[in-house]
């Protein structure tokens, strides 16, 4: 059975809509409205066990699942949404040992998610023109444990990538169709170029610099995600949706002719 050790995060879940992601530390006390809660009791508890608030309302001490930290992390920017998260994860083949640019980190939630599969034998190379997000992101990567997987660059991807030979090539920036010759000539033959954007615009531009480029297998999809409020009797749609968050173009890196040596 696993035990909350001083230093660790705790998911505290009162209901669907109140969790609140603390660090346990001895006499620190965590303040909510339904009272206050002395998180040093949790020490030596194993995860899952309920815990009363000053007033007496019981609180149940999760472990925090990535999805819990990315979608509290510190962040200067708006992060990607955990259901176009899983989908890029899915169609660029990513895990243990891959080799991967991203661009840009921003608060680096995309970065940790990555890191998070390629670890312990992969490596991401995340590029961001704006210092203080990378600042930002380098907190996030630290608090998650996952700083080591990550390389932070200080640099503009639509100028080159240094890296060759990678896995994938994945982006959320203004202008990924500036990216994207760079990005084929990084990637591995038949290596996966992703791109997020959040007007069909960007997405034009992009597809239109891809097939130019001489990628294949080109295909941009949107996702949407309809929550149920499930009771007996009166089960229905959430009233809210997360609708249209943006669009995700993915594509293949094709061997050319001319650089085939067989």
């Amino acid at each position: 059975m696993e035990l909350i050790n001083i230093g660790a995060y705790v998911l505290l879940y009162l209901d669907e809509k109140r969790k609140f992601l603390v660090k346990v530390e001895k006499e620190k006390v965590f303040h909510t409205h339904k009272g206050y809660i002395r998180l040093d009791e949790l020490i030596g508890k194993p995860y899952g066990v309920k815990v009363k608030s000053s007033m007496g309302i019981s609180f149940i001490a999760l472990k925090p699942t990535l999805k819990d930290y990315l979608l509290r992390i510190a962040r200067k920017t708006q992060i990607l949404y955990p259901k176009d998260m899983a989908l890029i994860l899915v169609y660029t083949n990513i895990g243990p040992g891959s080799k991967v640019v991203e661009g840009g980190t921003g608060s680096g939630a995309l970065a940790s998610l990555i890191a998070f599969h390629v670890k312990p034998d992969g490596k991401v190379y995340s590029y961001e023109v704006n210092k203080e997000f990378l600042k930002v992101a380098e907190r996030n990567l630290k608090k998650l444990g996952l700083a080591d997987y990550v390389i932070l660059k200080n640099l503009d991807l639509t100028k080159g990538i240094e890296e060759v030979e990678v896995d994938a090539v994945i982006l959320d920036m203004p202008t990924p169709w500036l990216v994207v010759p760079h990005a084929y000539k990084a990637l591995k033959n038949t290596g996966v170029f992703a791109s997020f954007s959040p007007t069909i615009e960007q997405v034009i531009k992009t597809v239109e610099a891809m097939r130019k480029e001489g990628f294949i297998d080109i295909e941009s999809i949107e996702c949407m995600v309809r929550g149920y409020q499930v009771e007996a009797g009166r089960t229905r749609p959430q009233t809210l949706a997360i609708t249209h968050t943006g669009y995700l173009t993915f594509g293949r890196k094709m061997l050319k002719e001319d650089s085939n040596s067989s």
